[in-house]
């Protein structure tokens, strides 16, 4: 599924639109290049979920942030300063992988050591917007469908 995202508040609609798909356990995997709206969507999924609002800054230096949400916990990761793979789980991935949702920029920094059962979202320049190409992998395709009705 490829969407066309024109402007931040389109990303922001996305989100919100999966925000709701989104269990303990789940991971989503955010790539592309730098400015490519990964961090954008991340707040925004996460604002979109029940709760008090927050500031939801990149973890580019810490690495991690956690955002207690109504029954539900998101660990938002950003891998892009790793040194090496292993390095994820001293940051608390096997914790996150069970008790929260993972938001998860740069996976590809983990090597092969995230699980299979993920939704990727490729973020990409598109003119003056962005374009996103989701990819569901496991029971992520059944899933989707509720986005698509």
């Amino acid at each position: 599924m490829v969407l066309a995202l024109p402007d931040e508040a389109a990303t922001a609609a996305l989100a919100a639109r999966l925000a709701p798909l989104l269990r303990p356990g789940d991971l989503v995997c955010l790539e592309g290049e730098l400015g490519a709206g990964k961090t954008a969507f991340a707040r925004a999924l996460i604002n979109a979920l029940p709760g008090p609002r927050e500031e939801v800054p990149s973890p580019t230096f810490t690495l991690v942030q956690t955002y207690p949400r109504d029954g539900l916990e998101v660990w938002h990761f950003d891998l892009y300063r790793l040194e090496r793979p292993g390095e994820i789980w001293e940051l608390g991935l096997e914790e996150a992988l069970v008790a929260g949702a993972s938001l998860i920029e740069w996976p590809s920094r983990a090597g092969g050591l995230l699980p299979e059962e993920r939704l990727v979202l490729r973020f990409a320049h598109a003119g003056a917007g962005r374009r996103v190409t989701l990819e569901p992998h496991g029971a992520w395709a059944g899933r989707l469908t509720e986005l698509a009705g």
